[in-house]
């Protein structure tokens, strides 16, 4: 694991454009349990990963049943979601977030709706799964943080007066137009990008390795294989291999927790810059 790690800051130093991809498993180390991993909240309860995919046509037919569930007076998503807005970052996080603040990392691209890598320091994030922290409007795109909208009142409503839900994207939601396109932008412009804790399996983010390697969009290009692969390293650190891994889509796969080694590649690359300050 070692060498990997000097190999990852030695290719992180000699890029351009460096992004990073999380997903859940960056975030089990500040006790936000995973969805899909081994232990995961949908690999133990089918049923709870059913429900979830009915929120959004509930929004969509009553969205004031809706909220009743995500306060918790008719489910319990509420709580849920109440014990994710306290959660803190963890190393990993600081790590992405001290890489940004050397000037490296250019941004991160997450799954996760739990705020952490902005409570961690970084500045630019696309949430692409929307985030428990803010609602939306599905009608005007128009986002609230929670503490400008009453919730004393349900549904609560936008300024256009279309009812607000969550800006969690949920299972059936489409991605919002503008993270879609942000998210590929940076995908194709990178030539390298850290896949951090994602289980790869949730589409249209697992496509974004995809993107930055074959240099096709996923919207305006439809299907990515059969491409060449452009000049762009894909770097994955996961407990567990994933179709990333499988496929061969990234160049190499440091295994273990994204709380332990993306710091120690931080210190590789801070120590390789102090040692050759003229090569960085």
């Amino acid at each position: 694991m070692e060498k990997l790690i000097q190999l990852a800051a030695k290719d992180i130093l000699v890029s351009k454009y460096v992004i990073a991809l999380t997903g859940a498993g960056i975030s089990t180390e500040s006790a936000i349990p995973d969805f899909r991993g081994p232990k995961g909240l949908w690999t133990t309860d089918k049923k709870a990963e059913a429900r979830a995919y009915e929120r959004y046509e509930l929004f969509l037919t009553n969205p004031g049943a809706y909220w009743e569930e995500m306060m918790g007076t008719g489910g319990a998503y509420g709580e849920f979601y109440g014990k994710i807005r306290e959660a803190e970052p963890n190393p990993g996080h600081h790590a992405l977030a001290e890489l940004e603040g050397l000037g490296i990392l250019k941004c991160v691209v997450t799954q996760n709706i739990d705020g952490l890598h902005v409570k961690a320091g970084n500045r630019k994030v696309w949430e692409y799964h929307g985030s428990v922290s803010r609602l939306r409007c599905v009608s005007c795109g128009a986002r609230f943080d929670l503490d400008e909208v009453s919730l004393d009142e349900l549904p609560p409503r936008c300024r256009c007066g279309a009812p607000l839900k969550y800006d969690v994207v949920h299972f059936k939601e489409p991605i919002p137009s503008d993270v879609m396109e942000e998210s590929e932008k940076e995908a194709l412009r990178c030539d390298l990008m850290l896949v951090c804790g994602t289980s790869a399996v949730v589409y249209p983010f697992a496509s974004l390795p995809r993107v930055a390697k074959f240099r096709r969009g996923i919207a305006r290009y439809g299907s990515l294989s059969g491409e060449s692969t452009a000049n762009v390293k894909i770097i994955e650190v996961n407990a567990e291999p994933t179709s990333l891994t499988c496929e061969g889509i990234s160049d190499y796969f440091i295994q273990g927790k994204t709380g332990e080694i993306l710091p120690a590649i931080v210190e590789e690359v801070k120590r390789i810059r102090s040692d050759c300050p003229g090569d960085s």
